[in-house]
């Protein structure tokens, strides 16, 4: 038989038999590895107790004081077959037993020679002075087994490092400083411990193959028969769904659990097309309202990629569909910092209004997440408010602007003086105010009607807007009163100004007829205390310009010592 791996049916079988195969793999594995921990952990509590046992046989042989036989006592435990080594160490490392440290130290501290010197000596240095086992004995009194293997052969043994206990009884010939007076070092072969645990695999092993043998077969059997058939039907039925077929069933030929699943797969299949051709309208109500929008729209994919722009988006940015997915969502206004600002901080804090290729643009751009928080792209939306800046500029300008004169009404005049009051004050700065009406006007109005009075004001209007410069701010205050207020300006700008205008004003000639001014000064610092009392001021400097005969200007009071000497005929 050929196995096609391509469908779902033998996929199902490749599954199955995996799926077992782990499972019977994971079990042996399980019960194979407990075995063999058993078989390790008996062998290790077989050498703990034998460790302990030529521990305290030594130390039988230490206290009877008679060194010679432990010696011949660790010789004989070196002759067995499965003990590759068996030494007894002090704590230095060296092996003991074959010099005569230990014997000249005690004899020394007996003050007799009480043990004879052993007339060879040699210096069998077996673990470094320094080497942290031994460290560790000593801290923890207990045994340590480590596993090695040697690199020569391959076979793995097992070394013990049992602590030679420096109990009471051993003090009268070592001092009680250390609690441990020495190590038994002895290693032991596992290489029949490993043909045991090999013995265990080979024999799991077969258990293994013969039991996936025979769950395979069935599986097989089961699998094809009642199975791989039925789920083959409802796949080629899915293939003709997934081409567009949305009115092909399935035939529901039994009552089991898969007849349950032919007959949900045609009910699936109702609603999707039913479902398919809701979104089919929806997509359409959505393709009209996007594509004829007078806003343009850019929106990516989470990965990204812009994948749409409408008509308006590429009439705005002047660039087609093509530039707009190729330069990228941060490219769209060719300021990739500004988008980015705009996706990444509180709208509140960049501004939505740019201007792009002479167009005002409000642009509102945003990264849109589900609910769970994945981002699922970004969109932008672009409207063009060039007109509406327009309109705003018109009415913001009628809001502030005397409709006769040109200059700036009553409303702005109050504004500017309270800014430019906070301004001097906050930097110590100068700023003049000069008040002026026509003189005589009413009996101008009366005499030669009122249209002739209203052309005497826009001729004031317009020799104002000549004369000042484009920080000042001319104002038509009320009737024939008008103001003028001079930013970071004092003795003797102000006086220059004032008199420019006048002179200006006198040499109008409106219709035959000429008209003449009158100016009250009032500069700050030195006069008022609030623009209010300014105001004031300024209004009393001009009334005593009036009294002096009018067509001159004054200064209100505390600005005399400051005036300019070609003023000086001025009161």
């Amino acid at each position: 038989m050929k196995w096609q791996f391509k469908r779902i049916g033998d996929r199902i079988l490749l599954l199955v038999g995996i799926s077992v195969l782990l499972g019977l793999v994971g079990i042996s594995q399980f019960h194979t590895q407990k075995q063999e921990n058993m078989i390790v952990e008996h062998y290790e509590q077989t050498l703990y107790f034998l460790t302990r046992s030529v521990n305290e046989g030594l130390k039988a042989i230490m206290l009877a004081g008679d060194a010679n036989i432990a010696q011949e006592y660790a010789k004989n435990l070196k002759s067995i077959h499965e003990l590759k080594n068996f030494t007894i160490l002090r704590l230095n490392g060296l092996e003991a037993f074959q010099d005569n440290e230990t014997i000249n130290e005690v004899n020394a501290r007996l003050g007799e020679e009480e043990f004879a010197p052993r007339e060879s000596e040699q210096r069998n240095p077996v673990l470094a002075a320094d080497d942290p086992r031994l460290a560790r004995l000593q801290a923890s009194q207990t045994q340590i087994i480590l596993r090695e293997t040697d690199p020569a052969t391959g076979i793995p043994y097992m070394t013990v490092l049992a602590p030679i206990l420096n109990h009471k009884s051993c003090h009268r010939c070592h001092t009680g400083r250390s609690p441990v007076r020495g190590v038994v070092q002895m290693t032991f072969s596992l290489q029949f411990v490993n043909e045991a645990i090999r013995e265990i695999r080979d024999q799991g092993l077969m258990i293994l193959a013969a039991t996936l043998a025979g769950v395979l077969a069935l599986t097989l059997l089961v699998i094809r028969h009642s199975v791989v058939r039925p789920i083959g039907r409802v796949t080629e039925a899915m293939v003709k769904v997934s081409d567009g077929n949305l009115d092909h069933r399935v035939p529901e030929t039994s009552t089991d659990e898969l007849g349950h699943m032919a007959r949900i797969f045609n009910r699936m299949s109702g609603d999707l097309a039913s479902v398919h051709l809701g979104l089919k309208n929806e997509q359409e109500k959505l393709s009209t309202i996007i594509l004829s929008a007078r806003e343009g729209i850019v929106v990516t994919n989470r990965q990204g990629d812009v994948v749409l722009v409408n008509p308006s988006a590429e009439r705005l940015l002047e660039k087609n569909r093509d530039e707009i997915c190729g330069q990228g969502f941060l490219q769209i206004i060719d300021d990739p910092d500004y988008l980015k600002a705009l996706l990444d901080q509180p709208e509140e804090e960049v501004p939505s209004v740019v201007v792009y290729k002479g167009r005002i643009l409000n642009i509102y751009a945003a990264t849109i997440h589900v609910t769970s928080g994945d981002r699922i792209g970004s969109a932008a939306l672009i409207r063009d408010i060039t007109q509406e800046k327009k309109l705003e500029k018109q009415l913001r300008l009628l809001s502030t602007t005397d409709a006769l004169t040109g200059l700036f009404n009553r409303r702005r005049f109050d504004e500017v003086m309270q800014e430019e009051w906070s301004r001097a004050r906050r930097y110590n700065l100068h700023f003049t105010l000069l008040l002026f009406d026509v003189d005589h006007f009413k009996k101008f109005n009366d005499t030669h009607g009122h249209d002739q009075g209203d052309r005497v004001l826009q001729a004031i209007g317009r020799v104002m807007r000549e004369l000042f410069r484009d920080v000042d701010h001319p104002c038509r205050y009320g009737g024939e009163e008008f103001a003028v207020v001079l930013p970071s300006t004092g003795f003797p700008g102000a006086g220059l100004a004032a008199e420019r205008l006048r002179t200006g004003v006198e040499a109008l000639v409106i219709d035959g007829l000429k008209v003449t001014i009158s100016i009250g000064v009032a500069i700050h610092p030195g006069v008022g205390q609030d623009p209010a009392d300014m105001l004031k001021q300024a209004d009393t400097a001009l009334y005593a310009s009036k009294q002096a005969g009018r067509n001159r200007v004054s200064f209100a009071a505390g600005c005399e010592s400051a005036i300019p000497e070609s003023l000086s005929r001025y009161p």
